[in-house]
């Protein structure tokens, strides 16, 4: 998980500076872009990575899944990094409604990382020794 808040950060650093920069009226270093697209594609291989994880433990461990809302929570922010990485994907200027819906999706995956480690700390709690 720290992983994969540390690509989110990233994102977030990169996609601010790409958003000032373009704001400002000046050129974007040709790395930032591509630099932006790599990190992304490593936060969705991240949260798939950490999706079967959960999955494939609290199925080992409970046999069954749904013990908890952590599960609502994963499953809506993998959704939403999904549905980001798609959105990113139709950015351009034929698309003007692109972007604002991608930093929209964004925002609303601050709020999801934010319920995911909530929930998380509760699951973790049942996994450790007493």
């Amino acid at each position: 998980m720290g992983f994969t808040l540390l690509s989110y950060f990233i994102l977030g650093v990169t996609g601010i500076g790409m958003l000032s920069l373009r704001r400002l009226g000046h050129p974007r270093p040709q790395w930032l872009k591509p630099l932006h697209y790599i990190i992304g594609g490593i936060l969705v291989t991240l949260v798939l990575l950490l999706l079967g994880v959960g999955i494939v433990g609290t199925l080992g461990h409970y046999g069954s899944l749904g013990h908890s809302i952590h599960l609502v929570a994963g499953v809506t922010v993998v959704g939403l990094v999904l549905f980001s990485a798609v959105i990113a994907l139709q950015i351009s200027p034929q698309r003007p409604w692109a972007r604002p819906v991608h930093v929209g999706t964004n925002i609303l995956l601050l709020v999801g990382c934010l319920w995911v480690l909530l929930t998380g700390w509760d699951v973790v709690q049942k996994y450790l020794p007493t």
